[in-house]
């Protein structure tokens, strides 16, 4: 059973009572609970907890970790973002969440500042599929519909995706890069934008099936590690005249 791990820096569901009201359990708990019903090992993590809830044990035995943050990056400790980033270069899947494209992990992951255009106007969303054979739309039609977002825009901050296999278009006139997949190392990131707190993006089923599909797909490879550093020949050299 695939082991995940959802990580919210639950500060909005304490602060905003509209918040609470949409995700009683937390936007972490509402993600889990899904999670759960296709099968999957979740469990969550926060801010506040010892170690963020990323202790050693934890994220070793986390597959897939899953980020969602806002008002608290500056918060998350260094030390473990550092072990984040060695474990996901080890193999462990990331997916990056909406604001979570400002966390200490995906600037550190993607080597830019990670910045964009942004607008809360409760305006319509529609994510366009691109990339229609990608297993992280398995099941999802031409576009997902959602009635109020907040909007990014681009440029988006981030260096070029190996896939883009969700585009967005906003009511306001905007366009995002909004589905994004990169390799670092051994392990599989997605970036995936929907999912501001003040919106109920987490109870759409499509948005759910998107996640459920990229845990899935960001799962590590079972594979020896490569041999690096000084090498022996695996053939006989002969001396050259």
């Amino acid at each position: 059973m695939q082991r995940v791990t959802v990580w919210n820096e639950n500060r909005h569901e304490q602060k905003n009572p509209k918040v609470r009201e949409i995700y009683p359990e937390g936007i972490h708990g509402a993600i889990a609970s899904f999670l759960k019903e296709e099968s999957f090992e979740a469990k969550t993590a926060t801010l506040d907890e010892p170690e963020h809830g990323l202790t050693d044990d934890v994220l070793n035995e986390t597959d897939v970790l899953l980020w969602w943050g806002h008002l608290a990056h500056d918060e998350v400790s260094d030390t473990v973002v550092k072990k984040i980033h060695q474990r996901v270069l080890d193999g462990m899947g990331l997916i990056v969440l909406h604001s979570g494209h400002f966390s200490k992990i995906f600037q550190t992951l993607m080597g830019t500042g990670c910045d964009l255009k942004w607008r809360e106007a409760d305006e319509k969303e529609r994510l366009w599929v691109v990339e229609p054979s990608h297993p992280i739309v398995e099941g999802i039609g031409e576009s997902i519909e959602l009635e109020k977002e907040e909007m990014y825009g681009e440029h988006f901050d981030i260096p070029a995706p190996d896939e883009v296999v969700l585009m967005s278009w906003f009511e306001g006139g905007e366009v995002f890069r909004s589905g994004c997949t990169f390799k670092r190392g051994s392990g599989k990131i997605f970036y995936f934008r929907p999912g501001h707190e003040t919106y109920p993006t987490y109870h759409n089923k499509q948005i759910q099936r998107v996640i459920s599909n990229a845990v899935k797909w960001a799962q590590p490879t079972t594979r020896n590690i490569p041999i690096r550093g000084n090498a022996k020949p695996l053939e006989d050299i002969k001396p050259k005249d």
